[in-house]
């Protein structure tokens, strides 16, 4: 019986050999395949919390884009969409004396820009939701606390009718409110891509989505790469 068996693997051995082989190829690229990462989303308003989208959107399934704006910055520049042409960004809404979040969002903001500070393909962008408080030279004084790139960074004020829109019509993130003037900004943090469109949305406090955040940068620049 053994020297039956020794007989049909050595016929068989070649074949044997092959197929071991195959099967670790197979199963070697099965491991990879698995490990790569998935597209990110194209997020639509019919994606998203509906309490963050307008009413007239809540059922948009595509060519969603961030609209363009017009506000000033804080060095009194005045920024639009135009600015982040063929770039990719991140988004928030903030307010310098905030006592809660805003400190951990901003300190998050830094690590990005820290972690992207020579690659001009990246961008941010954070939106004063108190413009009345938030001045050009308020935010002046904000950003030099902070450490902020004013190359890489735009800290905006503006019409605060106009922010809200830009929360709820855009970039999907603030709940309705009866009255814009009393908006109530998230902690999310939005990635948007060199096309305008948005794909993530993060926990701007939270340490391992920024970790995410950070991979998924990476991830996206390399598709428009």
């Amino acid at each position: 019986m053994y020297i039956m068996i020794r007989g049909i693997i050595r016929k068989y051995k070649i074949f044997i050999f092959s197929m071991s082989f195959l099967s670790v190829v197979i199963l070697i690229s099965m491991y990879f395949l698995l490990r790569q990462q998935k597209p990110l989303p194209i997020y639509q308003p019919n994606m998203v919390n509906p309490s963050l989208v307008d009413n007239n959107l809540q059922h948009v399934k595509r060519f969603h884009r961030i609209q363009d704006f017009s506000m000033l910055n804080q060095n009194g520049d005045t920024i639009g969409i135009e600015d982040y042409r063929d770039k990719i960004f991140v988004t928030d809404f903030f307010f310098t004396t905030c006592p809660s979040i805003c400190p951990i969002m901003t300190d998050n903001l830094l690590r990005i820009q820290e972690e992207f500070r020579s690659d001009t393909l990246i961008k941010l962008l954070s939106y004063s939701v108190t413009p009345e408080i938030d001045s050009v030279a308020q935010l002046k004084k904000y950003s030099l606390e902070k450490g902020v790139d004013d190359s890489k960074w735009n800290l905006l004020t503006g019409n605060k009718e106009e922010i809200y829109k830009l929360a709820r019509k855009s970039y999907l993130v603030v709940e309705e409110a009866e009255d814009p003037h009393q908006m109530i900004h998230t902690e999310n943090f939005v990635l948007i891509d060199p096309e305008r469109r948005i794909r993530g949305y993060y926990d701007g406090t939270d340490d391992e989505e920024i970790e995410q955040l950070i991979k998924d940068i990476r991830f996206l620049k390399k598709d428009y790469n």
